[in-house]
């Protein structure tokens, strides 16, 4: 039986941080720049829902590869195989929520530099979804083929485009932790409380 491809951990973490923008907000309900703390803060949770389900993928993943690696019979993986890839497809769908929420501060009348960060950020979002899509793709390979003795070769291609896909993610999240950075009253942490 020929073993599973032993791929690299390709966890990228994301997070909003729980900040709000803050900064000249005015007490009213329905203000611009309210609203773009509520849509940031939608997308916070929808985030930390999403990672904790990226990280379930994973292990089960990970728990999947060693069973096979070990020689046990690729066949009885299917299901967990299976279960990796529905919690990576719900995950991908908070993520894909968390990205139309932070999109909805585009349309909002507050700072530009509010909005870059928001599109620096959806970008991100975008690049972290298409690679998802393609992990995706991959478990559905390992569904029918676990010990990849048929689909190596596609199986190869996709983890390399999902490699790619989550350093052009990395990249996004790091150019807009760098905008913000550069930007201390742009973003502040949400009070305590």
């Amino acid at each position: 039986m020929a073993p599973m491809i032993n791929r690299r951990a390709l966890f990228v973490v994301i997070s909003l941080s729980a900040v709000l923008l803050l900064g000249g907000c005015s007490v009213l309900t329905g203000n611009p720049r309210e609203q773009a703390n509520e849509a940031i803060s939608e997308a916070n949770e929808r985030i930390a829902e999403h990672n904790d389900l990226f990280e379930q993928a994973r292990s089960t993943y990970a728990d999947v590869k060693e069973s096979v690696e070990s020689g046990d019979d690729p066949s009885q993986e299917r299901d967990r195989i299976t279960e990796a890839k529905e919690t990576l497809q719900d995950a991908r769908g908070n993520l894909e929520e968390a990205r139309d929420s932070l999109a909805t501060v585009q349309d909002l009348d507050v700072d530009p530099e509010i909005k870059e960060y928001s599109r620096l950020l959806t970008q991100a979002m975008d690049a972290q979804i298409s690679a998802e899509a393609k992990e995706i793709e991959f478990y559905e390979i390992l569904e029918l083929d676990p010990a990849l003795e048929n689909n190596r070769d596609r199986a190869l291609d996709l983890l390399s485009e999902v490699g790619a896909g989550y350093e052009e993610a990395e990249e996004s999240y790091a150019e807009a932790r760098e905008f913000a950075d550069s930007r201390p009253n742009l973003i502040e942490p949400a009070p305590e409380g």
